[in-house]
């Protein structure tokens, strides 16, 4: 009966806009909420055929989803571990309680946001107990591969804020001007010490004594010749190193280094100026200056003068702060002015984000309608980058949702109108038996 199947499509619509009102009420609610994703109802309808001369109401049907892939508007804060997404892609994070259980194979959820920083155990996680997870660097800062089709190699993000770390002395370069007079006959061929610190494997401090002694000739005139010998004091002052060194007395080229022999030590390369020692901690470059070139050592004058000495290593260092770039490396910074990689965070891509499961606290989990996952380098592939000291905010317009509060309580109103008219219709037709 068409007066029946308008009642039925009454009631429909009233189901279809209680439906959408939650959507909205949800919407707004959450307006305020950091990486909120607002959720729609689309409305369909059905047809029921019917008779010659009769039409039967189907009614409406509600589908609601939420749209994951409508990013919201960033908004800066001052946590360097608060994180947004700009542009594609999603946090890899799991829940606190499997951290907590130390299962292992931690569930992946994902974000778009989070307001990261270290509980007591150093996991960085947001106040809702969503950790953030990546993968793990090796000792020497380098991160390793990992399958980028599974998780199964991320782990929740752990800062050690007590940690310490050092870096050993792998290069060193001299600059250091010798007395041409030294090498001149009836000097006293007295050696010229000079001491270059170092740091070995643990971040001690140690030593390198270098002489230099001049080659004294036994008749009137220079050698401009020199012998350097290197010692290691973490070696009980052993000699690690020792070099014949001529020096060019030419005119355009005089002071310049003429050729280095190696007594022991690693051969030296005119080109570079390199040759390798080998301390208690391992091999060692020294650089003094490519031939001919003046700069490293040099013969001119009667002064003796380190110009330069370099080095790369560090003592031991402190952590004092955390930083994530735009890349997602993950960098502990020391107080001895050295940075080191700890964690690389990827960033997730799935073919439909919208067919991700939506949870709570703004994480999600994937569907057989999201597709499969893989993971990127950020800002590679279709992915945007991490930012950091930032927040995604709520993706809710309240202005839309407004006016679409006023359209949906209109709906509402006229379709309970229809459910009036169908009963007082049906009343009159009750009417006509008496």
């Amino acid at each position: 009966m068409t007066i029946s199947s308008s009642l039925n499509a009454g009631v429909a619509g009233l189901a279809a806009n209680a439906s959408r009102l939650a959507t909205i009420a949800d919407n707004i609610a959450n307006s305020a909420t950091y990486g909120y994703k607002r959720a729609e109802a689309d409305f369909s309808s059905l047809v029921i055929e019917g008779g010659r001369g009769t039409y039967s109401a189907g009614g409406v049907r509600v589908t609601t989803q939420r749209l994951i892939d409508q990013p919201g508007a960033l908004a800066s804060t001052d946590n360097p571990t608060d994180l947004a997404v700009r542009g594609r892609g999603f946090l890899p994070v799991t829940t606190e309680s499997s951290v907590l259980n130390s299962i292992g194979d931690y569930p992946l959820f994902l974000a778009t946001t989070g307001s990261f920083r270290t509980d007591e155990e150093g996991y960085l996680r947001t106040p809702a107990g969503v950790t953030l997870m990546g993968w793990p660097a090796d000792p020497d800062g380098t991160i390793p591969t990992f399958a980028r089709d599974t998780g199964s190699g991320l782990e929740p993000v752990q800062i050690n804020v007590n940690q310490f770390t050092s870096e050993p002395t792998t290069r060193i370069a001299l600059g250091v001007n010798l007395p041409a007079t030294e090498t001149e006959f009836g000097q006293s061929g007295d050696p010229l010490p000079l001491s270059v610190e170092y740091f070995d494997n643990l971040g001690t401090s140690q030593s390198i004594t270098i002489n230099f002694t001049p080659t004294v000739p036994a008749a009137p005139g220079s050698s401009n010749t020199w012998t350097m010998t290197l010692t290691d004091s973490a070696s009980n002052n052993a000699v690690v190193g020792e070099y014949t060194i001529v020096f060019d007395n030419t005119r355009g080229s005089g002071g310049t280094i003429a050729t280095v022999t190696p007594v022991t030590g690693g051969a030296y390369d005119p080109v570079t100026g390199d040759f390798q020692i080998n301390v208690a901690g391992g091999p060692i470059d020294i650089n003094i200056g490519a031939a001919g070139t003046g700069i490293g050592l040099s013969q001119l004058s009667d002064s003796f003068a380190p110009t330069s000495i370099s080095k790369d290593g560090s003592p031991v260092g402190n952590l004092i702060s955390v930083e994530i770039d735009a890349n997602g490396f993950v960098r502990a910074n020391f107080d001895i002015g050295i940075t080191r990689t700890i964690y690389q965070i990827p960033l997730i891509d799935l073919p439909n984000p919208n067919g991700l499961i939506a949870l709570d606290n703004q994480i999600y989990a994937t569907s057989n309608k999201s597709g499969t996952l893989f993971l990127w380098d950020a800002a590679d592939g279709p992915t945007g980058d991490i930012v950091s000291y930032a927040l995604e905010e709520s993706a809710t317009d309240v202005a839309g949702e407004l006016t679409q509060l006023i359209q949906t309580q209109r709906a509402y109103s006229s379709n309970a109108k229809v459910i009036q008219t169908v009963d007082e219709m049906l009343q009159e037709t009750t009417n006509i038996k008496r």
